[in-house]
């Protein structure tokens, strides 16, 4: 017989909890074991004035709500009030019944405007202490790596900045020319109007210029957990981060790091020589030499670091002068070099003296080349760790909790967004390992077990 199935129904009756509606293996149920925001209402009481005006929503509530968009990837407050209003899941996770009017979406606009990005950058610090407690944290191999944010405005707000500042100098002074500099800031050339705070940077050399921000993330080895979070300007040098980035990790987690791993953009000789002094293991691949031109090349002058001397090829030493804010000058005697058979090859007509210029902690960075150049099986095992451990946490970031585009403007609103979506995946890896894998076969038992193998507990398999 042919059933059927009347939709249309005006009112609903329930005879069981709201609980029973959320499934056993739904990850806002599993999370919600390992949540833990109680410490919050003090946290944030000093912002609101007791005693005054109508009650505010609970901080829990709040938060809960946007780590139940971010866990489905909603970042937009509209469409996560939608989706709340019609599901149960969400519901039951804030702790609101069915018949409870949810908050506007405009209350938790308010809401981070009042807090700032500090607040939420504890509730990031509370995911990782709950993940070091449960053993998911062992501090001493950390995976770094930047990503770039496209910031949330578009192309017709960016505007060059020099053709403003040139028209400046033109109006106060119609005679006098712009100098070399009046076009370019320490800023960048090129920002948006409707963002200040963002810049135009590229992902790669064929990549095409956005507006974005840039995201480092510090990654530990032992179970992919998230222990540092720091956004900048898209146009921001990734390796300034790098000792800052290990400051705050090992501030968090009380743990030394010994080793770090990241890719050719941190491999400056000032980030070598930091790494050297504080005893830490550097498996940074460092940028290829170009190929010089002339006939003696400043890659066969050596430095000697203990008399702190540069020797040419024919084994003159050239003796440290001047520092221009970035870099030694090494110069050669202009006697020695009058003398010398090679002085054509290696000098141009008009100089009377050889000379190279060095940045600080070059020693460090020659040290770096040798050690990339007898690369071992450790080194390649743990760069294939960083590959799935630090970028495949941006590329799940991106594409499953919305990190690939800015949700709202300005420098502290995109922290907040990238403080919850760091959140979120350590929730997702601490509640994995506390409560199990998911019901949901064989194949993701395996991946779990995977993860909770680390490096500590199963060495490399020898060539």
């Amino acid at each position: 017989m042919l059933g059927r199935r009347e939709r249309r129904q005006q009112t609903l009756f329930l005879t069981c909890q709201l609980d029973a509606l959320v499934p056993k293996d739904h990850v806002l149920r599993r999370v919600d074991r390992v949540l833990d925001l109680s410490w919050l209402g003090a946290e944030v009481s000093a912002l609101y004035a007791a005693g005054q005006g109508r009650p505010s929503i609970d901080p829990e509530a709040a938060v809960r709500l946007m780590l139940a968009g971010f866990f489905q990837g909603i970042v937009y407050d509209r469409k996560l009030m939608r989706e709340a209003d019609v599901n149960v899941a969400i519901r039951w996770f804030v702790g609101y019944q069915l018949g409870e009017t949810l908050p506007d979406h405009s209350s938790l606009t308010r809401i981070r405007q009042r807090w700032g990005a500090e607040c939420f950058r504890r509730i990031f610090d509370k995911t990782v202490a709950a993940c070091m407690a449960a053993g998911l944290v062992s501090g001493e191999t950390v995976h770094v790596d930047a990503t770039l944010i496209r910031a949330d405005v578009s192309w017709d707000s960016v505007v060059a900045r020099h053709v403003e500042q040139t028209l400046e100098v033109n109006e106060l002074n119609e005679l006098d020319e712009p100098g070399p500099g009046a076009g370019r800031t320490d800023d960048g050339p090129r920002r948006s109007q409707s963002d200040p705070d963002a810049r135009v940077a590229k992902g790669g050399r064929r990549a095409r210029g956005e507006p974005a921000y840039k995201q480092h993330t510090a990654v530990d080895d032992a179970a992919g957990i998230i222990v540092d979070v720091a956004v900048e300007a898209g146009t921001a040098p990734e390796g300034a981060q790098l000792v800052a980035q290990l400051d705050r990790v090992e501030s968090r987690t009380g743990h030394a790091v010994r080793r770090v791993t990241a890719d050719k953009g941190y491999s400056s000789a000032a980030n070598y020589a930091a790494l050297e002094a504080r005893g830490v293991e550097a498996l940074i691949a460092p940028e290829r030499v170009g190929r010089a031109q002339g006939a003696v090349p400043g890659r066969r002058f050596k430095y000697d670091e203990h008399h702190d001397v540069v020797r040419c090829p024919r084994g003159a030493t050239l003796e440290r002068g001047s520092f221009d804010g970035k870099r030694w000058r090494y110069r050669a005697k202009t006697a020695v070099c009058r003398g010398c058979r090679q002085r054509q090859a290696c000098l141009a007509p008009s100089t009377s003296a050889r000379s190279v210029r060095l940045l600080p902690g070059h020693s460090a960075l020659v040290r770096a080349r040798r050690r990339h150049g007898r690369r071992d099986e450790t080194w390649r095992h743990q760069m294939t760790r960083h590959r799935w451990q630090v970028e495949g946490v941006h590329g799940e970031a991106k594409s499953q909790h919305g990190l690939a585009r800015a949700a709202r403007r300005r420098l502290w609103n995109v922290e907040i967004q990238a403080y919850l979506t760091a959140a979120v995946i350590n929730l997702k890896r601490l509640a994995r390992a506390v409560g199990g894998p998911p019901a949901n076969g064989a194949r993701s038992f395996a991946r779990w077990l995977l993860r909770r193998l680390t490096p500590a507990r199963i060495a490399p398999c020898p060539a």
